[in-house]
Formats: C-alpha cells, structure tokens, sequence
C-alpha cells in the first residue's frame, strides 16, 4: 500500500498552533462551508426512511434512554452491517443516520445502528462498554432479530473509533472504518474537550493508534476534502496495520468530504458500499 502526500497534519506541529487553529484542525463543520445544509438534507432523509421501514426501531440493548437500536432486516442469513454514528461521542443520535442503511439493503443485507450515551453524561469508557452491549445483543438475539449473518462493524467519525475498540468482539467478522479519529491526545487541546474531559488513562486504552492491530480484515476509508487530521489518522492506522502484516485496505474517496463520504454507503454501488460486500467476499483491494 502506498499513501499519497498529504499536507502536514496537526499533530506533526502542534505545539506550534494556536488555539484557534488547534480548534479548527478538528472542527468539521466548519471546515465544510454548505454543512448546516449538508445536517438538514441528511436528518430529512433520514427520518422519511425510518417512517418507511418502522418494523424494528428502538429495540433496547441496556437500561438507559440512548442504549437501543434500530435494525432494517434483509434477508435471511444475510450479513449485518453494524454502523455506529459519530459526533466526537457528544451529539448526533443513530435516528439521523437511518438512510445510510439503504447501500447495503439493496444487496439484502440487514443494517444495525446501536445508539449510545454521550458525553458529558457518560465518560468514553462508559460509551464504548455501551457499543460492547449492543453488540452482544446483536450476536446473541440476532437471528431472532432478523440478524442472523456475519457482523461487518462500521462507523463514522467518533462512531470509526467506538467501531474500532470492538473489531476483536467474537461476533464482528470485519471492520470498515470512515473518517476516523484514532489519536485522541490533541482533542484534549480543544473545544470538544469541554465535554469529554479525557483522562491519561482514557487516551492511552482508547486511542487506536496506541494499540495492538486486530487480526480482522479492515476497509480504512476518508475523503481527499476531509481535515488535515482526520486523513493523517487515517493514513497512519493503514500504516501500521501494514507494519503489523493484518489485513487492510486504505480508501480515500475522491473529493468527498466529512459529511459527503457516507453518500458512498447509502449508494448500493458506491465505494463504501462495495468495500463492505469486498470484506465479506474476503477480497481487499
């Protein structure tokens, strides 16, 4: 694998930044100037897919009012699709991601998005035991459910990293990986730490980048407009799965950026899509 020249991303300079510019290495959306419209289009479409598939909705993992899932079956036997929103694990909620579902139910496959608590409410340990639950439900109910194939786990943005802390649960086949954050040392320089409060020890357990390569096949995927930081993390968790000699694939996307990219998951013929169906074929390319 060979990663194309990126422009130097935050961490390689960061105590060179100012606080304004440590703010925007990771502020999203502004660093998309249509993404209030982007968040609008993207809740609308959402919600008219969950009035048009209300079989399965809201069905509770845990005791707390985020801890649910929404599950569109496909057919039987079929792989699952487990997509996990993101929000720097503070906002967003899985209702607004429904539509994403729709790439990968046209091949028949069924789609679950686990819902969880955020912060400040729930420290990042308590949010990533949360994923560990839904993931349990889903392996052991799963058929019940409407969910009974191999579990290609997913996420976006805060949602990649909470995937990426569950690649090794028994019942995930696979990992495809979007537009994540993997070190999480220089949140604690910015605004989105308000809520989230790292601590030493959260940063060392939970940053990707700081621990051992998983054995399961992973798709690494982010757009060419992502921010400088988000294609470094990317780039370097690639690196060093390749380093590590486990199997993975590094996806830019052309063009896309933080919010466009899941355009390729919603299109059963786009990029994202097809590295799912690759993962469970066992093709990387």
């Amino acid at each position: 694998m060979s990663a194309p020249a990126r422009a130097k991303a935050p961490q390689e300079a960061w105590d060179t930044l100012s606080q304004a510019e440590r703010d925007a290495a990771y502020n999203n959306n502004a660093a998309v100037a249509d993404s209030a419209a982007w968040v609008a289009a993207r809740d609308a479409a959402a919600a008219a897919y969950r009035a048009a598939h209300p079989a399965r909705l809201d069905i509770p993992y845990g005791a707390g009012a985020r801890q649910k899932l929404d599950l569109f079956p496909g057919a039987a036997g079929a792989p699952t699709l487990v997509f996990i929103h993101g929000g720097y694990w503070q906002r967003n909620s899985r209702e607004v991601f429904a539509h994403y579902a729709a790439g990968l139910a046209a091949h028949g496959w069924s789609v679950a998005l686990p819902g969880y608590s955020l912060a400040p409410e729930a420290r990042l340990a308590d949010i990533v035991a949360e994923i560990g639950g839904a993931l349990d439900l889903l392996a052991h109910g799963g058929r019940g459910l409407g969910a009974g194939g191999p579990l290609v786990l997913s996420g976006w943005s805060a949602g990649a990293q909470l995937a990426l802390m569950h690649l090794d649960h028994p019942a995930v086949a696979a990992g495809l990986a979007i537009s994540g954050v993997y070190e999480l040392a220089p949140l604690r320089d910015t605004f989105l730490n308000a809520a989230l409060d790292l601590s030493d020890d959260e940063i060392e357990r939970f940053s990707p980048l700081r621990l051992p390569s998983s054995g399961k096949p992973l798709v690494i995927a982010y757009g060419t407009g992502e921010v400088p930081a988000l294609v470094h993390d990317s780039e370097a968790l690639a690196a060093r799965r390749v380093a590590a000699g486990v199997p993975v694939s590094l996806r830019p996307i052309a063009g896309a950026n933080h919010f466009s990219i899941l355009d390729a998951l919603r299109d059963p013929a786009g990029r994202l899509a097809r590295a799912a169906l690759d993962l469970v074929s066992g093709v990387l390319r």
